[in-house]
């Protein structure tokens, strides 16, 4: 039986979904593929039709993730409000929260970095900060295109490293202050 395109489309976005959720969990090495597909209710080899093995759905599933994240807060941020919004989404407790659904710098930053310098992962990882950084300095204060990507830089890893941070934290009162703090201290270095 064929399948109209539609349903191929479907199904690639339905593995990228769940494949993202669980490597931010479970990290690349916790995520088998057999293990994900039965959960899926679709053939293992059906994995093939839609990606080459898988560390092209890690990276597919990586930028997924990101694209997901940081849309949202800009499109809904009012005009002149978009970096605010970010930060303030960024590093909200629900965010925190939710690893399966957050940052998947935060949550798979370290693992890339054990990976060999020029895989594909860590090759994505680059290529996707590069393009997400010059996104960002667009609504970042500062006299240069230079100044705004190297503050933007900044914010972005500082960020992620707050949240990764926050995540270890088990009282969640101290998780929530931790995470405030950060925003104050970043909504302070914006308008300076």
């Amino acid at each position: 039986m064929r399948y109209p395109a539609e349903h191929k489309q479907e199904t690639r976005k339905r593995i990228l979904r769940a494949a993202a959720r669980r490597f931010r969990i479970r990290g690349s090495e916790g995520a088998a593929i057999g293990d994900l597909m039965r959960d899926l209710h679709l053939t293992h080899g059906g994995f093939y039709r839609h990606f080459a093995n898988k560390e092209d759905l890690f990276v597919q599933a990586f930028q997924e993730g990101h694209d997901r994240m940081f849309r949202p807060a800009l499109e809904k941020a009012p005009k002149g409000g978009e970096l605010r919004a970010l930060i303030d989404t960024y590093l909200d407790i629900e965010h925190c929260d939710n690893v399966a659904e957050g940052c998947p710098v935060a949550a798979l930053a370290t693992e890339l970095a054990r990976r060999p310098p020029h895989s594909r992962a860590r090759t994505a990882f680059e290529k996707i900060l590069k393009h997400r950084t010059r996104e960002i300095a667009k609504y970042m204060p500062g006299p240069t295109e230079e100044e705004r990507v190297r503050k933007t830089r900044m914010l972005m890893s500082g960020m992620a490293g707050t949240l990764t941070i926050a995540r270890v934290l088990t009282d969640r009162q101290s998780r929530i202050r931790f995470l405030n703090d950060a925003k104050k201290f970043y909504f302070d270095a914006m308008n300076q």
